[in-house]
């Protein structure tokens, strides 16, 4: 089969020939049909993820197909099922294994291009909004790097869970993919004075950050009383530091949010936030924004419009 794969951090992954695996205890093989690209998959490569499984490996953390075979202790889901996948790599090849716990059947309703681009993204997003900082109907949420896959996921979560969404991206065409997913307000993320900017329009109650730097510290210097940042991830490079006094005065919550770390101390949690995210997904609730969809050999295009900010929502790859 072929597998785009890593031999060494810091260099380029490329794509290879390698042997069908074969599903261990509790496992099942997948025929992959689509994998959606993630910001994390360019730290792996850089070794600076905080997962590092052993290499070589196949990246590609998110994935929908069909099962394949069926490993010892496995009843299900039978081969033949569709179902949507995740893990920490493995996705970007024509078969791969996952544990049997981690498989959620899928609808017909459901493509294997959406099933692929919305667990890590909207799962982030609700899991963060909804169980973390218990978003209410009627606050106002600040959506930073609105535009990219995780960001464009919680403005179509808030706008669903009854929130004033307020996205964030650089440039009118980003803004305008903000609103188109529910957004009620866009502001260029390099409008001067952002922070009086955030303030005009009322302050803010829950903020969801994916960029760190400058935008946070707007953010938390903008936030209301009992506002919940979010901490999301540091796209923009900076990670923020938080002046403690700000959090006393004013009765701040920084609140951290590893979507994957669940899967190890609270899998239930996680498990139970991506069966309510498809059944929105099924009735249509939600709609993955992928901005390219291409086949494997074209992966390490795939992975250059996520480093070069070109790609909006979601970039899915199909063995």
């Amino acid at each position: 089969m072929r597998a785009f794969r890593l031999r060494e951090t810091g260099l380029a992954p490329d794509l290879t020939e390698e042997p069908l695996p074969e599903p261990g205890p509790g496992e099942i093989r997948l025929r992959i049909a689509a994998c959606a690209l993630n910001f994390a998959d360019l730290l792996m490569i850089q070794g600076r993820y905080q997962e590092r499984p052993p290499l070589p490996l196949t990246l590609g953390m998110e994935v929908a197909g069909i099962v394949d075979a069926l490993g010892e202790g496995v009843s299900g889901p039978a081969p033949g099922t569709r179902v949507a996948a995740f893990g920490s790599c493995g996705g970007l090849a024509e078969f791969g294994c996952w544990p049997a716990d981690r498989c959620l059947p899928l609808p017909d309703s459901v493509s294997f291009r959406d099933a692929a681009a919305f667990q890590i993204a909207y799962g982030t997003g609700h899991l963060a909004l909804d169980h973390r900082a218990r978003l209410q109907p009627g606050e106002r949420l600040l959506v930073t790097g609105a535009a990219g896959g995780v960001g464009l996921a919680a403005v179509e979560i808030g706008r669903r869970m009854g929130a004033h969404v307020i996205a964030t991206a650089r440039g009118e065409e980003r803004l305008a993919v903000a609103r188109a997913a529910g957004a009620h307000e866009a502001i260029d993320s390099e409008t001067e004075d952002f922070k009086g900017v955030l303030k005009a329009l009322g302050g803010i109650d829950v903020t969801y950050d994916t960029v760190g730097g400058a935008g946070f510290d707007a953010a938390l210097r903008a936030s209301r009383p009992e506002g919940r940042l979010l901490a999301i991830g540091f796209a923009g490079g900076d990670v923020p530091q938080v002046p403690a006094n700000l959090l006393l005065v004013k009765n701040l919550s920084v609140i951290g949010l590893y979507w994957g770390g669940y899967m190890t101390f609270a899998p239930q949690v996680l498990i139970r936030s991506l069966e309510t995210l498809l059944g929105w997904l099924a009735d249509g609730s939600l709609r993955p924004h992928v901005s390219h969809e291409l086949p494997l050999e074209r992966a390490a295009e795939g992975l250059d419009l996520l480093r070069t900010r070109q790609a909006t929502g979601k970039v899915v790859i199909t063995p």
